[in-house]
């Protein structure tokens, strides 16, 4: 009962630090923390995945039917690399999901990292196969300051 608790808890205190970034905001963000060309992907690919994953929400949560979850910018699922109440997941990213959730992205960065060195790359992403992967997307950095 206290690790529930504990859980829901700690789910709160990262949706109050939860943040919607601006387009070029998460572009200067994402910049700094070295995604730009990061595995071959440019930092387009990286706004655009963060776009069609969560809307550039630090606080979205999908629910799936199994009881993973999907969490934060990227969308990174339980499932395989983080942990949240189902008992006996992989956790290869080493972090609890509701680190995921902070308008800090450090770890989710850290996270996506890993997630990218994978053989599939950014192509473990379902909605980044879908609406980026081969296109122009030079619209998606187009005028930021970065």
């Amino acid at each position: 009962m206290l690790l529930v608790l504990g859980s829901l808890l700690s789910c709160l205190l990262a949706a109050s630090e939860a943040k919607v970034y601006s387009r070029c905001e998460l572009a200067r963000v994402l910049q700094d923390f070295g995604l730009d060309g990061y595995r071959g992907y440019s930092l387009a690919d990286w706004i655009c995945l963060a776009y069609f994953t969560s809307g550039f929400n630090t606080a979205a949560v999908d629910h799936e039917a199994d009881g993973s979850t999907n969490n934060g910018i990227f969308q990174i699922s339980s499932r395989k690399w983080c942990k949240n109440l189902t008992p006996n997941t992989s956790n290869l990213c080493h972090m609890y999901c509701s680190d995921l959730l902070s308008s800090n992205l450090k770890d989710t960065v850290i996270c996506a990292m890993k997630i990218a060195q994978e053989p599939q790359g950014l192509g473990s992403w379902e909605a980044w196969r879908h609406n980026c992967q081969g296109k122009d997307l030079s619209d998606w950095v187009d005028g930021c300051d970065y």
